[in-house]
């Protein structure tokens, strides 16, 4: 009898089936299984585990994130608010400053106005008292000159006098 292929084929299966039966093979796979399945659940749970402690620091740290949002609201409300009172009272200081600058300006300005109107009239004066001296020297005598100019010049210090007073 001659066997084929096939023949050959299901003989070699069955004697691998049977090595494997006969070494065991099946129960170190199962053992295999078995343990790796274990592991497979150990890890499941302790990432059951990891899951919840990290779901309760994520509630800690979004309370803590909760609690430091209103607080640092509060914080910028009252930077907000003393700024607001900072910019007031800056404003106030600078329109006091320069309505004082304003004042002193206005006071040097009445000052120097007056220096001005007096040099003006000083210098009117001795323009007025040398042009009738001219006057007087060249159509007047001498002895009458001298009696108006001592005249004329009491009555302008006078008029000076009070002019200053």
């Amino acid at each position: 009898m001659e066997f084929d292929a096939t023949f050959w084929v299901a003989v070699s299966f069955i004697i691998f089936f049977g090595a494997l039966v006969y070494f065991k093979i099946p129960q170190t796979v199962n053992k295999l299984l078995t343990k790796m399945i274990m592991d497979i659940k150990n890890e499941i749970d302790e990432s059951e585990k990891l899951r919840t402690e990290s779901k309760q620091l994520l509630d800690n740290a979004q309370s803590k994130l909760n609690s430091v949002s209103v607080e640092t609201k509060k914080i910028l409300d009252q930077a907000k608010s003393e700024s607001d009172k900072l910019v007031i009272d800056m404003n106030d200081k600078f329109h006091k400053s320069a309505e004082i600058k304003k004042n002193l300006a206005q006071n040097k300005i009445t000052q120097i106005k007056e220096a001005a109107i007096k040099e003006i009239k000083d210098t009117s004066i001795k323009i007025a008292v040398n042009s009738v001296k001219k006057i007087i020297t060249t159509s007047v005598d001498k002895s009458k000159l001298n009696n108006l100019f001592e005249k004329n010049l009491e009555e302008a210090k006078s008029e000076l006098k009070k002019i200053n007073s």
